[in-house]
């Protein structure tokens, strides 16, 4: 994600024009921190990259999130994560072709904060397996409730095997990457830890620790 403290960074563009090149197959963003012209330029460059492009919707409140997916419509980005009107999302999303992957629990904030408990979070995840969506998005990281790890398995049961589990957030090293992945999750974000020089100590630059991420994953 090209992103710091849940919000796109303003260099957005020459970021992405730096690790354009580094093979990377998921690229996403936030619909916060610069205007939507840098953000249509930003899907158009990942889309050029051969990358999957995601936009994550942080806006908090009803009349907001709702602006905010209808505006990622236009993006024309592949995924849509965040918010939780799923009937709105699907409307606006599904004939566009751009899956939507909502946050189960009890967003609040920004930065974000997850409530909600293990039951909360798999009966939220069973509803929008219900509802069409292909996954969701789930903040275990940022969890108020509950310890990260059991919100990630208890998502895995509520979307079943054939649901996509995005864990979002505070993903900043191998450990929690190998952790989020017994735990039940497909994928995670990771944006701060990249651009604070986090995930990989001594290593510096945004396009040093992308290729550390990556030769974490193994690939």
């Amino acid at each position: 994600m090209l992103t710091n403290k849940d919000r796109t960074v303003p260099d957005c563009l020459d970021v992405m024009a730096e690790i354009a090149d580094l093979g990377l197959s998921h690229v996403g963003f936030k619909d916060v921190g610069v205007d939507l012209a840098t953000l249509k330029q930003l899907a158009a460059a990942i889309r050029k990259s051969g990358a999957t492009s995601y936009v994550e919707v942080v806006s908090t409140t009803p009349e907001t999130i709702r602006r905010s997916i209808a505006a990622a419509a236009e993006l024309g980005v592949d995924r849509v994560l965040g918010g939780q009107d799923i009937a709105f999302a699907q409307s606006n999303l599904k004939a566009r072709g751009i899956g939507y992957y909502p946050f189960p629990g009890r967003p609040e904030g920004h930065p974000t904060k997850l409530g909600g408990s293990q039951k909360d979070i798999e009966d939220d995840c069973t509803r929008a397996m219900q509802q069409g969506c292909p996954g969701v998005d789930l903040l275990a990281f940022r969890a108020t409730e509950d310890d990260p790890l059991n919100l990630v398995r208890a998502a895995r049961r509520g979307l079943g095997p054939e649901g996509y589990l995005i864990v979002a957030g505070s993903i900043d090293s191998p450990d929690r990457i190998r952790a989020v992945a017994d735990a039940g999750a497909d994928a995670f974000t990771i944006g701060s830890a990249i651009f604070e020089d986090g995930f990989a100590p001594g290593v510096k630059g945004v396009r040093a620790q992308c290729e550390a991420v990556v030769k974490a994953l193994g690939r």
